[in-house]
């Protein structure tokens, strides 16, 4: 099963966390950019290859410590076709380095709609008799707030090609308790009614570890509910957004652990790119080994 691959990852380097790859020509040192757009221009195309060549020096400078990337979908398609290329390209790049990738795209649709998402990130397509891999990464982010005819599609294509998910429950943002916080019949939340869906649709992704194909994602801005939910969720793996840039540190991720020291994946993204930026002296050259510290120094502060 598709998470059983991310936890050996996780066993592996000892290290329970995952770099988000969400970047902006403003997080990119200018030699990189100007290289690309010595070749392409100042164009979409010449911007989405400065991406794609910023994004290999961190998988290159993490690929080892590091088990898993998470690409959001959204910083590629704002450059057009030739971001989407580019998120392509590093998808194939990560995979080649061993690392487990998670597509960020939050997709939300149902019947065929959904099942064309995601065979497009997860699984393969059809042309002519020949099969093809649009994006092949290993899992994907869903919202499943349409219910199980948003979600039955990708169980079908993460069985047929042993991939997984992860759905939101309770999201990081702060405006989230809007509605995921509501009270349904007096007895339970919205994000723990989500919750208890996973573990149901997990049913049929059962994996090795004790954890389902069919994960949760849930904000360290919210420790409380984390731990309310890693208890009431046994079976349900997490994926942790909000740890860094967006103020939860490693005592708020600590409830999303189970007794083993496992159940849960770490998410840094702007903390891990950006982190050349800090430091004013620093060569720019340097970027990728800046990211690599910053990677090693959560990795120490959450695991002791």
């Amino acid at each position: 099963m598709s998470l059983d691959r991310l936890i050996e990852g996780i066993k592996k380097t000892k290290n329970p966390t995952v770099a988000g790859l969400d970047p902006k020509l403003s997080y990119i040192p200018e030699y990189i950019k100007e290289e690309a757009y010595s070749k392409f221009g100042r164009t979409l195309e010449g911007a989405s290859e400065a991406l794609y060549q910023f994004n290999v020096g961190l998988i290159d400078a993490l690929c080892d410590i590091v088990p898993a990337v998470k690409p959001q979908a959204a910083y590629y398609e704002m450059y057009g076709w030739q971001g989407v290329r580019a998120l392509k390209r590093t998808i194939v790049y990560a995979k080649s380095k061993g690392m487990f990738v998670i597509t960020d795209g939050k997709r939300n649709d149902i019947g065929t709609t959904m099942e064309a998402y995601a065979s497009a990130h997860l699984g393969e397509v059809d042309v002519e008799g020949t099969n093809f891999e649009a994006f092949a990464a290993d899992a994907l982010t869903v919202n499943a707030y349409l219910g199980t005819d948003g979600v039955k599609p990708v169980l079908n294509v993460c069985k047929k090609y042993d991939k997984g998910m992860f759905i939101l429950v309770k999201t990081s943002n702060p405006s989230s308790g809007e509605l995921q916080d509501r009270i349904l019949d007096d007895t339970k939340t919205i994000y723990r009614t989500m919750g208890d869906m996973c573990e149901k649709w997990g049913e049929e992704l059962p994996g090795k570890y004790g954890y389902s194909g069919v994960g949760a994602v849930v904000g360290a801005t919210y420790p409380e509910q984390l731990g309310e939910l890693r208890k009431a969720l046994p079976h349900t793996f997490f994926l942790v957004p909000g740890y860094g840039a967006q103020g939860g540190g490693a005592k708020d991720v600590l409830p999303a652990f189970d007794e083993n020291g496992l159940g849960a994946v770490i998410n840094s993204s702007r903390g891990i790119m950006c982190a050349w930026q800090k430091d004013p002296s620093l060569d720019p050259r340097n970027y990728a080994q800046a990211a690599r510290n910053e990677a090693v120094r959560m990795r120490d502060e959450i695991t002791a």
